[in-house]
């Protein structure tokens, strides 16, 4: 997702469609919007029909949308925002109570850019959203970066850095194991916020070893250090078994710049969140 296909987001007034069936859910997030977003527009619609009213009046600049409409679902939200004459490229995120059940069974088609688990709060979904349509840095955040192949990492490195995130990088699990092993007994001069790890390692050891390791050794939750999978692996089954062992989320390769950092800084954000 480039910038050009994102049309720029940081505009002084986006325009975000709501998408739910239910009044007070449509006036909840749009409130938490303008409060967070001062100049947005807000597009609320209540079914797929209207969905569709809509776009043909003009484009958006994002979209949220829940899964279950009177008239249809969040999928086919998605796929009439992508087929919509005139529409550019932008940010389709399904908003539901059911966002994590769909991802570990990999039920979001292409048309869908992200997801939103419901429960974690209107507030945070601001958060979330302002990442698309406002992204700012987090301050002294520091990544463990697991990649083996240097290329890749310099190229992954270079966009985390221009976010103003530090970046620790390891090619192996192991190396990033000494350092979490030594952050935890106290030897370590720097405190990891987040581990950003690719699934196929040089060594013995995977990203799904990384993710066991820190949530069943370490006994680190997905608050206390959050784990980000980077993976070109398209089997369902594989990335079923990264998120049900601990991980956030994914991040599939080919990489976007736009949508890796906002799922970097959303993490981040949201385990600061909970730590105040």
């Amino acid at each position: 997702m480039s910038e050009q296909e994102l049309r720029h987001l940081i505009s002084d007034a986006p325009r975000v469609m709501v998408v739910d069936g239910s009044k007070l859910v449509r006036k909840m997030i749009g409130d938490v919007l303008k409060r967070e977003l001062p100049g947005v527009e807000i597009v609320g619609c209540s079914s797929l029909a209207e969905v569709r009213t809509a776009l043909a009046a003009g484009p958006v600049d994002l979209v949220t949308t829940a899964l279950a409409l009177s008239d249809g679902d969040g999928m086919e939200v998605a796929r009439s925002v992508r087929e919509s004459v005139g529409q550019a490229y932008v940010p389709v995120i399904v908003v539901s109570s059911d966002a994590q059940q769909h991802l570990e069974e990999r039920r979001f088609t292409e048309f869908v850019t992200d997801y939103f688990d419901k429960s974690l709060g209107h507030e945070a979904l601001a958060t979330f959203i302002l990442g698309y349509v406002r992204p700012q840095p987090v301050p002294d955040a520091t990544v463990l970066y697991i990649e083996d192949s240097r290329v890749v990492a310099e190229a992954t490195k270079r966009m985390l850095l221009r976010h103003e995130l530090n970046v620790v990088h390891v090619i192996t699990a192991e190396e990033a194991f000494a350092l979490l092993t030594a952050e935890s007994l106290g030897l370590a001069t720097r405190h990891f916020d987040l581990v950003l790890t690719d699934v196929t390692l040089k060594g013995e050891l995977s990203g799904l070893d990384v993710v066991h390791r820190v949530r069943v050794d370490f006994g680190y939750g997905k608050r206390r250090l959050p784990i980000l999978v980077m993976t070109g692996d398209s089997n369902r089954d594989n990335q079923s078994a990264l998120l049900q062992a601990g991980a956030n989320d994914l991040v599939l390769k080919p990489i976007e710049e736009r949508l890796l950092v906002t799922k970097v800084l959303f993490q981040l954000r949201l385990a600061r969140m909970e730590k105040r």
